[in-house]
């Protein structure tokens, strides 16, 4: 072989050489490149999907203005109309439909209402307490409305403290929503509602309480099941379909979750499980 091909050969090597790296540069750069459109448009969508949020939250606030008004002047309305020197099933008529108004109002309120719990950030200021006071006290703002109901509450709390640390206002608005939903599950055949309290050891070891709110209702399917957390999913007639999702919220905010067991005909449990802790109360 010639020095000539030794040369050529040589500089054909080196510009193939050449042409790679700048393939690799470019491919690099291009990967960059899509990284970085990546990252933007999903910045974007989050800013977009901030924006519907606080839009859609700030309509609710201005529809529940004037439904306050809707609801008194029906109210007035139906004092009014008592008061009427007319036949009374003519009055009983209107007082009918007043009162089919009046409820409309607080359904749309109550929607409005779950709307914006489930919307706003959730922020947990967190306390070392006795859980078991917690829950005691939930169950006697409780009873009046299950006993409404038909339901019977009952509750049996662990002797010993339970201690965990935890926001007891959004643990008892979670709780809270646990427990309306098991009786409206109830509705059209009253029964049992128990709730307990009690310590346990979770799958990897560490140390949890667990509050079971277990009713006697019809129970629910594997499909209901996968989706009873989604939002404005219900099953009911009347219902936003955001009690569930909120008390989820809530609960993960302070490093729990809800297990759910539910069997068609027999019942269902939904299980918070928390993170217990050891401290002293009062602790932050």
């Amino acid at each position: 072989m010639s020095i000539t091909d030794l040369l050529l050969g040589a500089a054909s090597g080196v510009l193939v050489g050449s042409v790679i790296a700048a393939w690799l540069v470019t491919r690099q750069q291009r990967s960059r490149w899509s990284k970085l459109l990546a990252r933007e448009r999903a910045r974007r969508a989050s800013e977009r999907t901030g924006d519907i949020v606080a839009m859609t939250a700030g309509l609710a606030h201005e529809i529940k203005n004037p439904l306050s008004t809707i609801g008194l002047n029906a109210q007035l309305l139906s004092e009014a109309v008592e008061d009427l020197d007319a036949p009374d099933d003519a009055k009983a008529s209107l007082l009918r439909r007043l009162k089919t108004l009046e409820r409309e109002v607080e359904r749309l309120r109550g929607i409005l209402t779950d709307f914006l719990d489930y919307a706003g950030g959730v922020h947990v200021e967190t306390l070392v307490q006795d859980v078991n006071l917690v829950v005691d006290e939930l169950i006697d703002f409780f009873l009046p409305q299950a006993e409404q109901a038909g339901v019977r509450l009952r509750a049996t709390l662990y002797p010993g403290p339970l201690m965990a640390a935890v926001d007891a206002g959004h643990l008892k608005q979670a709780l809270l929503n646990l427990l309306l939903n098991a009786v409206q599950a109830m509705r059209s055949a009253p029964g049992e509602l128990l709730v307990r309290t009690m310590p346990a050891f979770d799958a990897d070891g560490s140390r949890i309480l667990r509050i079971h709110v277990t009713d006697t209702g019809p129970g629910m399917d594997g499909a209901t099941l996968d989706r009873i957390f989604r939002p404005y999913f219900t099953t009911k007639s009347a219902g936003s379909g955001l009690g569930l999702p909120t008390a989820r919220r809530l609960i993960e905010a302070h490093g729990g979750r809800i297990d759910v067991f539910s069997e068609v005909g027999k019942g269902t449990d939904i299980t918070v499980v928390l993170p217990a802790e050891t401290q002293a109360a009062g602790s932050p």
